[in-house]
Order: structure tokens, then sequence, then C-alpha cells
């Protein structure tokens, strides 16, 4: 996706305003579809992520109770634009921020929605800690789950699974659609 952001800011459309538009997407979408329900949202270090926080701004914005857990450190996120979307989250006392450890040990009572806004199309190769554990964690609750863009371990290109892949509910690709999404319904599901 680097490569479109790049040349749709060559239109003038700048990199914090799409990544404001697929997250003001994901919450609406939300909302529409399963209302007001608690909704745990893991965002990984890059534009992914940054579309996982800005969903998570605007649905509390709306009053729905939010949680937050952020894979990997948040001080290797590695855009501007995902890092001035965290910077703002992090201080929003209407968003719960959850260690994934802490995660694990609480068994994730609570929630009844997941977003999975981990990794986007720039997942090469097996997947790593801590993605791999988050994956099995979501796929282990049984919640239903919306994932942004593709799943996270799904390779977007070709449908191959990454050593680990969250099984969504809902895919909400932007852009276009990713050829590799339809080669892997058990993934995939609703693509949008």
């Amino acid at each position: 996706m680097g490569r479109l952001d790049e040349e749709t800011e060559k239109f003038g459309v700048p990199r914090l305003l799409l990544m404001e538009n697929a997250g003001s997407s994901v919450a609406k979408f939300i909302l529409r579809t399963f209302g007001k329900r608690r909704v745990l949202i893991f965002c990984g270090t890059g534009n992914n992520g940054g579309d996982g926080l800005v969903a998570a701004r605007h649905l509390a914005s709306y009053g729905v109770k939010v949680g937050v857990v952020m894979v990997g450190d948040p001080s290797k996120i590695r855009t501007p634009e995902a890092r001035l979307n965290w910077e703002v989250v992090r201080k929003m006392e209407s968003v719960e921020k959850i260690l994934l450890e802490e995660l694990e040990k609480r068994e994730g009572k609570g929630w009844e929605v997941i977003v999975d806004a981990m990794l986007g199309t720039g997942v090469r190769g097996s997947l790593r800690e801590p993605y791999l554990s988050a994956v099995r964690w979501i796929n282990r609750s049984g919640l239903p789950v919306v994932a942004v863009d593709t799943p996270t371990g799904l390779d977007p290109s070709t449908g191959a699974i990454c050593g680990g892949a969250v099984k969504a509910t809902f895919t909400l690709p932007f852009h276009r659609m990713k050829k590799g999404l339809p080669k892997a319904p058990h993934h995939t599901s609703n693509l949008l």
C-alpha cells in the first residue's frame, strides 16, 4: 500500500487524510454492523495500525467502549501518521490501553468485537512474535473479527498463510481488492 499512498500524495492527498478516511470507514462499519458493542482493536506499528488507532478514536467519540492492544513497541511506530494517531489515543482516557500479556491473563473477558489492524499489505515471510501470539489469541477468542485491509498473516497477493493468520469474519480491503484475498476464504470470510 505504500506505493499507492505515495501516488495519491502526488495528487495532493496527504497520507494522514488517507489514514483518517480508512479508520473512519472502519468505525462506521462497526457501528452499522455491531452497534455499540465493546470493541478490542489490535494495532501494529505501521499504517495498518494507524488505521486502527483512528477507528478507536472515532468509536470512542460515539460512546463505544474501546480497548487498544499495541502489538509491538510503540516507540518503534514506523510512520509519522501512525505515530501521531498513537499519541492522540494514548492520551484519551476513554480508550483502554492493554498489553498483550495482560490480555492473556484476563482471557479477554468483556469484549464483543475484535478489529485486526496489525499488519497489512507489507507482510513478508512467516509471522513472528508478538504478532503470532496476537493472531492465536484472536482466533481462540470466538468473537467476530473485522480485518482492516487484509487479515494479519495472509499474503494479500497470493492468499498464502504466513505461519498463521487471523480468521476474519469481515475483511475491509481499501483502495482495491487484493488478488490473494478471494483465494483464502477461511481467513477472509465476508469480503466487503
